[in-house]
């Protein structure tokens, strides 16, 4: 296959299939990188709670300090009260808006969890390695060449692989092995797909990911399906079987 290919245009295939892997690497979503917005958004809702305690504190010096000779004009007063009465508003609006976003993701991943033990096809270029395997499908011209590399987390390129694109959809598996024959450790890997011309141009491929799912969770944006050590958002599931 790959001798169908002059050493230029294959050697502009992997130059830009190895940099587009690479860049994936540095967005690989793990089980350990999710929940963080959960985290900020109840820190703000204790931050309005504390502004409203010290508005109260202070306002309450006021009245207590004021000279009686010449005390708070009323509309003053009415004013400030009412900017107390909008800030403790705020703060239960917020705190019951909380608690209903909770109710909603729970009831969501109770009912996402029928996934789990199921094989799904997901967009994106996290491949998750489970078991030893990965695989992917896409979509080129038949007969045309097409270039994948794998990178893991840290951004190093670890495998390499020309194929001839079938008609229709063509399957791509990978059996965990690196360009040297040495199995590599289950997890979520960067996967980049993309063809070249009779130039040297190169394309990006359309794909998908296969996996596994092993669990739901949280993520900071929504729903994720959890297969082994990748997470990837629900929302990018294209497929189930």
């Amino acid at each position: 296959m790959v001798n169908s290919l002059s050493s230029s245009n294959l050697l502009a295939l992997q130059q830009a299939t190895d940099s587009a892997a690479r860049s994936g690497a540095s967005s690989l979503s793990t089980a350990g990188q999710s929940g963080s917005a959960a985290g900020s958004t109840e820190g703000a809702f204790a931050s309005m709670a504390k502004n409203e305690n010290n508005f109260l504190t202070l306002l309450t010096a006021q009245l207590k300090h004021q000279d009686p000779s010449s005390p708070m004009n009323t509309e003053n007063m009415a004013a400030q009260l009412a900017q107390f009465s909008s800030v403790e508003q705020q703060v239960q609006t917020n705190s019951n808006l909380n608690t209903l976003i909770s109710l909603n993701e729970t009831a969501q991943l109770t009912q996402d969890k029928g996934l789990v033990g199921r094989q799904v096809s997901v967009s994106g270029s996290t491949l998750p390695l489970q078991s030893g395997s990965a695989g992917l499908s896409f979509q080129a011209g038949a007969g045309q060449m097409v270039g994948i590399s794998v990178a893991n987390s840290a951004g190093q390129v670890v495998y390499h692989d020309v194929v001839r694109a079938n008609n229709g959809q063509t399957s791509w598996n990978w059996d965990g092995k690196d360009d040297n024959g040495t199995s590599l450790s289950d997890g979520a890997y960067s996967v980049a797909v993309k063809s070249v011309d009779g130039r040297g141009n190169t394309a990006d491929v359309p794909f998908t990911v296969r996996g596994t799912v092993t669990g739901m969770k949280k993520g900071s944006s929504g729903m994720n399906v959890v297969m082994g050590d990748a997470e990837i958002p629900l929302s990018n599931v294209q497929s189930t079987s």
